[in-house]
């Protein structure tokens, strides 16, 4: 089955849900976790819907930042529950770009993501980065809601 998951985090209730599940998920099969933030870079400072605005300061204390404020706790979750944990925080051209890319980057062999659910107007006005890394994706993808 699956070895190696790459879980999206930011700060959406959705992907705190996502994370806890990942991790009895992983726990159960036996597989290992890269937790992953995506950091705006470029023109594109904000992403919205569990992203935040850059903090002001270096690349490397934005980079720091996110890994305390997002990744951390995800983290000792894992260890807590004995899940072989890594992470990764990368600047991003957008978060569904980052998420790919990182899975690729890290060799995942799948993707656990969770969504908030949006439906209709919502969707369209606001998008979806879950719709967007499973259509760009090519490894499979295990959505959380």
């Amino acid at each position: 089955m699956f070895q190696h998951i790459l879980l999206p985090v930011d700060d959406s209730s959705a992907s705190r849900k996502a994370a806890r599940k990942a991790i009895a998920f992983a726990k159960e099969i036996g597989a290992r976790i890269t937790g992953y933030h995506a950091l705006p870079s470029g023109s594109h400072r904000v992403y919205g819907d569990g992203y935040r605005f850059p903090t002001s300061g270096s690349a490397r204390k934005e980079l720091g930042d996110a890994r305390t404020h997002f990744i951390d706790g995800t983290a000792r979750a894992a260890r807590d529950a004995g899940v072989r944990f890594d992470a990764l925080v990368d600047h991003a051209t957008t978060p569904e770009d980052g998420i790919v890319a990182a899975a690729r980057k890290k060799s995942c062999d799948v993707i656990f993501i969770g969504t908030n659910g949006r439906r209709g107007l919502a969707l369209l006005a606001l998008g979806s980065v879950t719709s967007k890394v499973l259509t760009r994706s090519s490894v499979p993808v295990l959505v959380y809601r």
